[in-house]
């Protein structure tokens, strides 16, 4: 049994159209599951519902085989952190973290042992006096945390809590909420659009589309085996080519690919013989050779470098081909070419994913 299941669910806001579609997912006990999508896709909904802040239209919320879908939020023990932190301004770092303890009407005792506890593991011990202008970004966030952490929640849930954050301060932020979530072992469920932030703090991540998960799994696999055009997308496989299936062997795909031949891989998706199919790979994948070169590489297309960008330690190249546009991404150290310069560019076989020429699979 699933230490929580979402069965079926919908919800709409004031008859709009729904912004949930028959939403069904399962988080083990321990798991740290990441919701990740574009804004609007559903995931802060789902998130609020599973607090209890909203009420689905229908379906079910079961947290170790009892449907809570009508507990009220102050009744299931949940702990969350808002993406603004939410503190009371005018109330000390100490107050702001015996908040719930106080509200549940614990004795003195056990919320000043249950404060300082969970001040001392988030690294705020001697901060109990200060107020909420007084703390960096960094600061706020982990007393966000620690209010979350002191009631001993059953599930702990993140609504963006490091978007507001530097990127400097946002890296050591991930890793540092990843090593408490580990040591205390506690069921969370994180809202992000980040993808770099959703592969490194998660056990398995959903990526959610339009009101549904368009794909679940752990993080390697939504990273290199996108199963939709949409996941592949959002994850970095931004080049596609439309291509017709000639022949497949095993894992491997020969493509026509507007006259040109091309080897490409399929994973959980195995196409047709003559089906219509888009390949998708990563710029990072693409490798960019000038035509000056006598021997023509093969699997390779020929193209015309219209753009390219100075990206620090790489450079973006935009190239036009006769199956469209594609970019480019090389290390700084590689010599770099020219606007208007005609260029081979190729894809090897393992980098280039075949997926299904529609929405969904």
């Amino acid at each position: 049994m699933s230490f929580l299941q979402i069965e079926n669910l919908t919800f709409r806001y004031e008859r709009g159209v729904p912004v949930l579609k028959e939403l069904n997912l399962e988080v083990s006990e321990g798991e740290f599951l990441s919701l990740l999508g574009p804004s609007g896709c559903g995931k802060t909904t789902l998130l609020r519902i599973i607090m209890g802040f909203l009420m689905p239209e229908k379906g079910r919320i079961i947290l170790k085989g009892t449907d809570i879908t009508k507990r009220p939020p102050h009744k299931r023990n949940f702990g969350i952190v808002f993406q603004s932190y939410a503190l009371f301004p005018h109330m000390t770092v100490f107050e702001n973290v015996a908040f719930g303890l106080r509200m549940r009407k614990l004795p003195k005792h056990e919320i000043q042992e249950r404060v300082s506890q969970v001040l001392e593991l988030v690294g705020l011990k001697g901060f109990e006096k200060r107020l909420p202008r007084q703390l960096s970004g960094g600061q706020a966030q982990r007393v966000a945390v620690a209010r979350a952490l002191a009631i001993r929640p059953v599930i702990l849930l993140f609504d963006e809590p490091l978007s507001n954050l530097d990127a400097k301060l946002r890296e050591r932020m991930r890793w540092e909420l990843r090593a408490m979530q580990k040591n205390l072992g506690i069921t969370s469920v994180y809202v992000t659009h980040d993808q770099i932030e959703a592969l490194s703090l998660s056990d398995r991540i959903a990526v959610m589309n339009d009101g549904r998960i368009e794909q679940i799994g752990k993080a390697n696999e939504i990273y290199s085996t996108p199963q939709t055009l949409f996941v592949a997308d959002f994850m970095g496989f931004t080049n596609r080519i439309e291509a017709t299936v000639v022949k497949c062997e095993g894992e491997i795909v020969y493509l026509d690919a507007n006259g040109t031949k091309m080897l490409a891989r399929c994973s959980k998706y195995t196409p047709a013989i003559g089906e219509k199919i888009v390949a998708v790979a990563r710029p990072s994948a693409v490798k960019i050779i000038p035509m000056r070169e006598l021997r023509i590489p093969e699997q390779s297309l020929a193209g015309t470098i219209r753009t390219k960008a100075f990206q620090g330690e790489s450079i973006l190249y935009v190239v036009d081909t006769n199956v469209g546009e594609m970019t480019v991404l090389v290390g700084k150290g590689q010599s770099e070419i020219d606007e208007g310069q005609r260029v081979f560019i190729t894809i090897a076989p393992q980098h280039l994913l075949v997926l299904p020429n529609k929405k969904e699979v």
